[in-house]
């Protein structure tokens, strides 16, 4: 089984093993409505053909019987009876109102959002190289960040997640691999730990010897007769204020 580039999700048979792959396709075919794989494959919020003059001539309409691209508001009226449905935008992705497609589509496992005060659901993957720090699950195709009670991010990743070729990828730090450079990585931070903690133990000695054979040692202590002879000496006569002695005089 094959992805035409033409369409992320029309599958086609190529190969030896073409036989085994168009069975897998029937299956996927039998499990999804008709409407489904082109719906994903269209390109909307682009101008009307038919009607390109008119002010609202902006194709964010589907039409599921008719299954003929998408279409303008104004392309609605050929299209009365039908079951149409409106495509939205949220950061230049194409979503649709749970409310509107889980009518006509088993959604289960697909996350939910809350986007202008209503739940949607995007249709395409958005893939995301790194997941954040913390996240435990991711969507099983695109690697997106997702609740625990989901598989998938969008109703494209639900395809091609439960079609029956698919092989899922490696998820990001759950492989061998990865499990064997964080034991490397550990040996070589204990050992660089252990390396550094003797050479600092080794150093501090010998800075403790350099140290103690530098330092000069005590002097002898001196005598108190030679402190006192040295250091301390008598007073001379003490003299008198004159004024204090003329007071005494009168």
């Amino acid at each position: 089984m094959a992805i035409d580039h033409a369409s992320p999700l029309a599958f086609r048979c190529r190969g030896a093993m073409g036989g085994a792959e168009c069975e897998d396709e029937a299956e996927d075919n039998q499990r999804w409505p008709p409407w489904l794989k082109p719906l994903l494959a269209t390109s909307f919020f682009v101008q009307c053909r038919v009607h390109a003059e008119a002010h609202k001539s902006e194709c964010n309409m589907y039409c599921l019987d008719c299954i003929n691209g998408a279409l303008c508001s104004l392309c609605l009226a050929h299209h009365r009876d039908h079951h149409a449905i409106q495509i939205r935008r949220s950061s230049y992705h194409d979503v649709i109102r749970v409310s509107e497609i889980q009518k006509v589509l088993d959604i289960a496992g697909v996350q939910t959002y809350i986007i202008n005060s209503a739940r949607v659901v995007f249709l395409n993957e958005r893939p995301q190289p790194r997941p954040g720090k913390g996240v435990t699950n991711t969507c099983e195709v695109c690697d997106r960040s997702l609740l625990d009670s989901f598989r998938f991010c969008s109703l494209g990743c639900k395809i091609a997640g439960t079609s029956g070729g698919y092989r899922p990828r490696k998820k990001h730090g759950g492989g061998v691999e990865s499990k064997k450079k964080k034991k490397k990585r550990a040996a070589a931070l204990k050992d660089a730990r252990s390396y550094s903690d003797g050479s600092s133990s080794s150093s501090s000695s010998d800075r403790s010897s350099v140290v103690q054979s530098f330092t000069p040692s005590t002097p002898p202590p001196t005598t108190s007769s030679s402190y006192r002879a040295g250091n301390k000496r008598r007073k001379g006569i003490p003299h008198r204020s004159p004024f204090g002695s003329l007071i005494v005089e009168f």
